[in-house]
């Protein structure tokens, strides 16, 4: 089995060994990852700008390759299929992103855009994410059992699987649900704070706050991992 892993949070992010120290226990892995951080980057592709590549030395895991992009998440499963590898993987795997991918916001995601680009290329693809402060650590016992048990699934074409983990540096695991759709809200619900500069230029800050609970359905991702459970649903890449 041959996987290729990518991720939004850069080559260096503590998600993405972890995801492939997990994967090395199923196959051969490749990692083509970005140089820098692209969170939120969606499926942003480089056209106008040369893309530097670089084997990256100093991987934490034992891969067969380890590649930094300097791009974004959809050019990093690009080039794997185009220039690095020689043949195409058994499977795309991009995460773990460090904040939740789930509802609204997995528009802007680029840990999910990556896995889109994967599916369209006739690769079935898994993103994982998780809450921005969770403990990874707590997260680790999970990710392999889960990882084999959606590569025994069938994953119909245009369909990638999305994982959420919750936060579970303060709270026990309550479970997995599966089949979660999309909640039909953000995680998050933004504003821009504004400052006004000496010469006039007005400077606006996003600031998010957690959507209400009350708006959230029951039944989705977002209710499932708010409620301390591991989601794991199918999203439509084309």
């Amino acid at each position: 089995m041959k996987i290729l892993i990518v991720n939004d949070d850069s080559i260096t992010a503590p998600g993405i060994e972890k995801l492939a120290k997990a994967a090395s226990c199923l196959g051969e892995v490749w990692v083509v990852a970005p140089e820098e951080q692209c969170s939120a980057l969606s499926q942003k592709l480089t056209l106008r700008e040369q893309l530097t590549v670089r084997k990256a030395q100093d991987f934490p895991v034992d891969v067969v390759g380890a590649y930094a992009v300097g791009g974004t998440p959809v050019d990093c499963v690009k080039v794997a299929l185009t220039y690095i590898l020689k043949e195409k993987p058994d499977y795309v795997f991009s995460g773990i992103n460090n904040g939740y991918n789930a509802g609204f916001d997995i528009a802007y995601s680029g840990t999910l855009g990556a896995a889109f680009e994967g599916a369209r290329s006739g690769i079935p693809s898994l993103a994982f994410s998780t809450a921005g402060d969770a403990h990874l650590d707590a997260v680790e016992p999970y990710l392999l059992p889960v990882i084999r048990e959606l590569l025994e699934e069938k994953l119909e074409p245009g369909m990638v699987w999305n994982v959420n983990f919750p936060a579970l540096k303060t709270r026990p695991l309550m479970g997995i649900l599966r089949d979660r759709p999309v909640a039909p809200v953000s995680m998050y619900q933004e504003t821009y704070i504004e400052s006004i500069q000496p010469d006039g230029t007005v400077r606006l800050n996003c600031h998010g706050v957690p959507t209400p609970d009350s708006m959230v359905p029951s039944g989705t991702d977002v209710e499932a991992v708010r409620r301390g459970y591991i989601s794991i649903g199918k999203v439509r890449a084309f």
